[in-house]
């Protein structure tokens, strides 16, 4: 059965296609007006390499970035929110955090909606879910009446407690369907039914805004693929790492936010269980940003929220959160398109702005004129002028060292090639940081992780972020330069109910907490069936705890046993575990509770077939050699450069080298040395008695 997994990023949309003979793959330029375009003519371009028609690919996975870029560039529908009176600027007022504190000058991002759009009904529910103030269905019926008169596409519909007890939210509902039919509705208690207004508002809202974009695209792109020939299901990847049908992705497209990164984890992750590793730092790098995931036993970390559209410096708590199930990865603003600066203290900066697709890095020769991490690499010598993506983009050495120059070098009084030293530098400095954070945020020592680095731009800078983390190997799978792509194919069909239904450990009742379990596994199982009827769906169950008193909660893994005769003392057990596993102890004579219930139905996934050992081999015949800058040893050396495919399996090859493929450049600095394991992947390990 051929499949399709296509992946539309900032910068490249890549595509791949997977046979019973082989695998093909390929990179366009984003099309960001019709982003369907670039999608069909990556089709038509595998196809072609694998002999087949459209006709033959019998399945799509796709993941897109375009939900996030509306949330970032503000260009969704006209939205409006109703909500509970009294809280109509929650979204506004935000949390008591502060995301920069020391910073007096402090401005807070504008909400998704200004306050002229957010309308409120006098009603009131309480945590319990029991009515404190009957809805008044008059009432709804004149609101109603003002918002069709206003012209609103989409409407979301927040009230306080609606994860308790949805009724008032589904009366707004009937009474929208009948008075604007056209509008489309989202409702907490069906996007995100969680407790904290702040956030689930937010998520309800950002589901409304993007709501009318993504239905109309993902009608659009099924319709333009039927008529190129490929007239097939198509799926969407969601950001907790599954598969869902395009239909359920047209209904809740806030789960669609972080698809792309999710499916570079999924990756990561298959690719750990092939090698038997269990502690695992993915490092996806593509043309706009860098993402950092950390796998442990084969399976990727997962979150309850996450940040979108962060407006300063990517610190957390400046974007907008978004309450959905969501792999856990820290995402930086360090991608190959990556514009750098010279701050007013004279301090190279790179990113978060980047040159995407239009017009692209100097290099690209369509109109850049600020300098990019590709440039940088390519004045490095890391990248082949001729032969970059296939051979597709030419790039232009001369325009890219006069950006360096330009912007930088004339700046600090440096050549470029000393500004592209100092561009790279940065940029690695600042990923290796974010992984540092990362890893001690979750209770974590780097030291002894494997790195799993795919992506365009990942191979190039894996090295030398493991010198930086001191992490002694480096895993490069093939179809690296597309992983994300790849990722999709490999995921299951998953979805994930989650309810916010506090519980006391000292109130905790079996027979409800079986029901709620249930009535999860009911829900979750029938999203898993719209996509395959037949499969086999094992579920997860997670229960979120804390000790009373504190802001937020932890993640508690149970086993189905658990869930179906659940026993207080079981849970506050693998509660305290868990609990000192991360902060080293636990709070002795405070309560334990839980907040939020979640269970995950997902097909089962083969289990992958490990890769066998293979026996050092010849080293490769000599290639050709080009210069390449290793910035540990602060000098131009003389490498090796090899194609990928003439490598064989066993085969040893020292840095300083390189190694070449269509969709990316795996670089092998001098302190390491490669190999090729029985699948193909490349090993970058550290050489005895270097750092």
């Amino acid at each position: 059965m051929a499949r399709l997994g296509v992946d539309i990023g900032g910068t490249f949309t890549d595509v791949v296609l997977e046979t019973l003979g082989g695998r093909f793959s390929t990179k366009v330029l984003t099309t960001y007006t019709a982003p369907e375009d670039a999608i069909v003519e990556g089709m038509h371009r595998v196809c072609d390499k694998a002999g087949l028609d459209a006709g033959a690919i019998a399945q799509i996975i796709h993941g897109t970035t375009l939900a996030t870029n509306a949330l970032i560039e503000r260009r969704g529908a006209k939205t409006a929110l109703i909500t509970t009176e009294g809280f109509r600027d929650v979204i506004e007022m935000r949390t008591e955090s502060r995301f920069e504190q020391y910073d007096l000058n402090l401005t807070l991002p504008a909400p998704l909606l200004p306050r002229n759009r957010r309308y409120v009904v006098a009603e009131r529910i309480d945590a319990r879910g029991e009515v404190l103030v009957p809805l008044d269905r008059a009432e709804v019926e004149a609101l109603v009446d003002d918002l069709a008169e206003a012209g609103y596409e989409s409407v979301a519909v927040g009230l306080l407690h609606a994860y308790a007890n949805d009724a008032h939210e589904r009366l707004i509902a009937e009474v929208l369907a009948d008075q604007m039919p056209d509008a489309m509705v989202s409702l907490s208690s069906q996007v995100s039914p969680q407790m904290r207004e702040y956030e689930r508002f937010n998520t309800t809202i950002a589901n409304a805004y993007i709501k009318p974009l993504m239905k109309s695209y993902l009608g659009r792109l099924k319709d333009r693929l039927a008529g190129e020939g490929a007239d097939c299901p198509v799926y969407l990847m969601h950001s907790g790492g599954g598969i869902m049908a395009l239909e359920a992705a047209a209904e809740f497209p806030v789960r669609l936010v972080e698809s792309g990164p999710a499916g570079g984890a999924i990756f990561a992750a298959d690719l750990a269980a092939r090698h038997g590793l269990d502690r695992v730092l993915s490092f996806d790098m593509g043309g706009t940003t860098a993402k950092i995931c950390l796998i442990k036993a084969q399976a990727p970390k997962t979150a309850r929220v996450f940040e979108v559209a962060r407006s300063y410096r990517f610190k957390k708590g400046s974007g907008m959160p978004i309450s959905i199930p969501v792999i856990d990865m820290v995402e930086i603003g360090a991608g190959g398109g990556s514009l750098a600066h010279v701050d007013a203290m004279n301090q190279i900066r790179v990113g978060p702005e980047s040159a995407g697709s239009e017009p692209g890095p100097a290099c690209y020769g369509r109109g850049g004129d600020k300098p990019a991490v590709t440039d940088a690499d390519l004045a490095l010598g890391k990248l082949d002028p001729d032969d970059f993506a296939a051979g597709t983009i030419p790039l232009d050495s001369g325009k890219a060292r006069a950006a360096l120059a330009g912007v930088i070098g004339d700046v600090l009084e440096m050549e470029a090639q000393e500004a592209a030293f100092g561009l790279a530098e940065v940029v690695d400095e600042n990923m290796a940081n974010a992984a540092r954070v990362h890893a001690v945020e979750n209770g974590e020592d780097l030291s002894d992780y494997t790195m799993i680095a795919f992506g365009g731009a990942a191979p190039l800078h894996a090295a030398r972020l493991c010198e930086k983390l001191g992490i002694d190997r480096c895993l490069v799978p093939q179809g690296a330069g597309v992983g994300s792509a790849i990722g999709f194919l490999r995921a299951p069909f998953s979805f994930e109910a989650t309810r916010s239904v506090f519980t006391a450990m000292d109130d905790f009742d079996p027979a409800a907490v079986r029901t709620l379990f249930s009535e999860m596994e009911g829900e979750a199982t029938s999203f898993v069936r719209d996509c395959d009827a037949t499969a086999e769906i094992v579920t997860e169950y997670k229960v979120y705890m804390r000790y009373a008193g504190q802001g937020w909660e932890i993640p508690i893994r149970l086993t189905p046993d658990q869930a179906r005769a659940p026993r207080a003392a079981d849970i506050l057990s693998l509660f305290e575990t868990e609990y000192a596993k991360l902060f080293g102890r636990t709070v002795a004579g405070l309560h334990a509770e839980i907040t939020v219930w979640s269970v995950n139905a997902a097909t089962r996934v083969p289990v992958p077939e490990p890769v066998e050992a293979v026996p050092d081999g010849p080293g490769p015949a000599e290639a050709g050699r080009r210069d390449l800058f290793d910035p540990a040893r602060g000098a131009v050396l003389s490498a090796a450069a090899h194609p990928r495919a003439g490598l064989s399996p066993g085969a040893p090859l020292p840095g300083p080298a390189l190694i070449t493929e269509d969709e990316t450049t795996v670089v092998v600095p001098a302190s390491r040395r490669a190999r090729v394991l029985g699948d193909g992947t490349i090993e970058v390990r550290r050489k005895e008695g270097t750092t």
